[in-house]
């Protein structure tokens, strides 16, 4: 039961000393996210699109 409560009185530390991002920041961020997940997505598409087209030649 100790080790509980030191867990998350340690939690309860740890998070006073989060630094949360304002709101500019926040968008900022999402966008750069967002942006990349859709640039890896139809990247990954694309190699297996090529590799679909390689592999039915073979």
């Amino acid at each position: 039961m100790k080790s509980i409560k030191k867990f998350f009185k340690g939690v309860k530390k740890e998070s006073k000393t989060v630094r949360w991002p304002d709101a500019k920041g926040l968008v900022k961020y999402s966008c750069i996210t967002i942006v990349m997940l859709v640039f890896f997505g139809l990247f990954f598409y694309a190699l297996d699109a090529i590799f679909s087209l390689l592999g039915g030649l073979f």
